[in-house]
């Protein structure tokens, strides 16, 4: 019988509100922590390189107060890398970053940026922090992000996500079929790889990606934070959870 997968709650977004009007409020850290009381298995937040969202000051208190485990996304940049060496959270997952992109728009090039990856890796892991590579469902950037020692890849879902919501039902098989053997073969490759999986998941179309046999947990924060607003941020969390 398969596991079902841990859920990461995504808190960005809490903060995107709060930075709309330059207010102290709502806060990103009393938001991770309901999460937590909510029954989430880890915190995730992405310090964006333009800070749209999360904030220094806000990495740095919510490391102090988490009672599951901080997945800081980042960039793959010195100045990331020194905040997360001084952090030191339980793990960091490297994404791509573009200025003008509304949100993560596709998977990090671990082929194109190996060495420079790899280096992070080491550097990271000698902190005590372990290292997921956000990838997309592609066999010789999974072959890759395992040649470098990643201790896990996160599956951009981005693609699925989008074809999900043209209820075509070919094209919705055709990229869970990508991302089930991209799992697949991750795990087959190193059995000790942690498979991760996240990007535009919802409470209706999350259940498909749940369902993949070998994926560790689902990383999701826009739509739950967008359910909150209706039925309020505990409940969209276990709401969310239910749905898997």
């Amino acid at each position: 019988m398969k596991n079902t997968p841990l859920l990461g709650v995504n808190i960005d977004h809490i903060a995107t509100l709060r930075q709309a009007r330059g207010v102290d409020y709502p806060d990103p850290v009393a938001g991770a922590l309901l999460c937590e009381q909510a029954g989430a298995d880890g915190i995730t937040l992405h310090l964006r390189e333009d800070r749209r969202h999360i904030q220094d000051s806000d990495v740095y208190r919510m490391a102090k107060v988490l009672t599951t485990r901080m997945n800081l996304e980042m960039a793959v940049t010195d100045e990331m890398l020194a905040i997360a060496s001084d952090v030191k959270p339980a793990w960091v997952s490297l994404v791509p970053e573009k200025r003008q992109e509304i949100t993560t728009e596709g998977g990090l090039d671990v082929i194109g940026n190996a060495e420079k990856i790899a280096n992070f890796i080491q550097i990271l892991q000698q902190n005590g922090t372990k290292v997921s590579l956000f990838i997309d469902p592609n066999i010789e950037q999974i072959d890759k992000s395992i040649a470098i020692n990643a201790d896990a890849i996160e599956i951009h879902t981005g693609a699925y996500a989008e074809v999900f919501l043209t209820n075509h039902r070919e094209s919705i098989e055709k990229e869970l079929q990508k991302i089930r053997q991209a799992v697949a073969y991750a795990k087959a490759k190193n059995p000790n790889l942690l498979v991760n999986a996240g990007h535009g998941l919802t409470r209706e179309n999350v259940a498909l990606i749940a369902q993949i046999d070998g994926i560790y947990e689902l990383n999701i924060g826009h739509s739950i934070i967008a359910d909150s607003v209706f039925m309020g941020l505990e409940n969209a969390v276990k709401a969310m959870r239910q749905a898997f």
